[in-house]
C-alpha cells in the first residue's frame, strides 16, 4: 500500500486527535526528526465562531503529542479573514500558549515573498505569502472537515495555502471557480504540511466555511500526506476527491496521493464514517471548475 491515512473515532475531541497521531506516530516521529521550526496552523476564518474554527482541545492534543517528539520551538500562527488576535483570545489560544510558553503569530502582520497566480483570464499576479509559513522547516495544518463556498471543501490543505496569504491580499485568489482551484495549487507547492490533521469531531455541512450547519461525526483524520489526508476527507463527506480542483490538480503533478486505491488506512474502515453531507447552495456551480481550450500542463508548472 502507499502513503497512510488515519482514521479515529473518540469520546472526545481531544482523545480522538490523540488516537489519530498514534496511528501514525511512526512516521511523523520518522519526519521531525532534526526539525527546529515547527508551526502549528489552525483554521480560524471567524473570529467568533467556533463551530468555524479549530477548537483549542484540538491544539492542546497536537501540542502534547508533540513535545513527546520533538525539543525545538513551537509557534501557532495564523492569519484569520477577520482579526486573528480576536480569535486567539475568544477560543482560548492566548491563555494555552501563556501557560505553555508558545509563540502566537498573526501571519496578516508578517514579511512576505510573492508567489504568483491567475486572475480570471489566466494572467499571472503576484499575491503576499507569510515568510514564517514558508521558511518554517515543519508545518502541520490544524484543519476542520468542512463544505466550502468556492471549491466544495475546504480541508488540510487550503487551510495551509489561504491562512499564510496576508490578509489584504487573500481576495486575489479569488478569481472564479476555475481560476482558484489553480490558485490553490499554486500556492499548495510552497506551503506543503509535513503533518495534516482533519477535525472531524463536529464537521459543517451545508454554507460553510462559516455559515454551515454542525455534523456530529466523533471523526479526526491524521496524515503525513496532506493530499490523502484530504482525499481522505473528502470521500468521507461523500463528495468524489476528484470533483475537487485542487485536489484534482495535486494529483494530477504527483504531489502527494491523491489515489483513494493506493492510501493504506488505519483505524476505522471508510464506510463505517462516511456519510454524505449537505454541500454548499452553490455547489453546481462550482462543479464547473475545469478549464478547456488551454494547455493545463503548462499552467501547473
Amino acid at each position: 500500500m502507499g502513503k497512510k491515512v488515519a482514521v479515529a473515532k473518540g469520546q472526545t475531541r481531544y482523545e480522538t486527535v490523540k488516537k489519530a497521531l498514534e496511528y501514525i506516530k511512526d512516521e511523523i516521529v520518522k519526519d521531525i526528526y532534526g526539525k527546529n521550526n515547527l508551526i502549528i496552523k489552525p483554521n480560524l476564518v471567524s473570529s467568533y465562531k467556533q463551530l468555524a474554527s479549530t477548537h483549542i482541545d484540538t491544539i492542546k492534543a497536537i501540542f502534547d503529542f508533540i513535545k513527546k517528539h520533538y525539543n525545538g520551538k513551537i509557534s501557532i500562527a495564523e492569519g484569520s479573514a477577520t482579526n486573528t488576535i480576536t480569535a486567539f483570545k475568544n477560543f482560548g489560544y492566548i491563555q494555552f500558549a501563556q501557560e505553555n510558553r508558545i509563540e502566537l503569530f498573526d501571519l496578516n502582520q508578517d514579511n512576505y515573498r510573492e508567489i504568483m497566480v491567475y486572475d480570471s483570464g489566466y494572467n499571472k499576479i503576484p499575491v503576499r505569502v507569510s515568510k514564517k509559513i514558508l521558511e518554517s522547516d515543519y508545518r502541520i495544518s490544524s484543519a476542520i472537515l468542512k463544505t466550502h463556498d468556492t471549491v466544495i471543501a475546504t480541508l488540510s490543505i487550503k487551510n495551509m495555502v489561504v491562512g499564510s496569504i496576508l490578509q489584504a491580499d487573500k481576495h486575489r485568489i479569488h478569481q472564479g471557480y476555475k481560476a482558484i482551484n489553480l490558485n490553490i495549487y499554486k500556492i499548495a507547492k510552497h506551503v506543503w504540511p509535513q503533518l495534516a490533521i482533519i477535525d472531524g469531531f463536529i464537521a459543517m455541512e451545508g454554507d460553510g466555511p462559516v455559515s454551515g450547519t454542525p455534523v456530529e461525526m466523533g471523526t479526526v483524520i491524521a496524515s503525513t500526506d496532506p493530499l490523502a489526508a484530504d482525499t481522505v476527507g473528502a470521500y468521507i463527506m461523500g463528495f468524489d476527491p476528484n470533483e475537487i480542483g485542487y485536489l484534482h490538480y495535486l494529483k494530477m503533478a504527483g504531489i502527494g496521493e491523491g489515489n483513494l486505491d493506493k492510501i493504506e488506512i488505519l483505524g476505522e474502515k471508510l464506510e463505517n464514517v462516511r456519510r454524505q453531507f449537505k454541500p454548499h447552495t452553490t455547489y453546481s456551480l462550482q462543479r464547473k471548475w475545469k478549464i478547456e481550450d488551454i494547455d493545463i500542463e503548462k499552467m501547473l508548472y
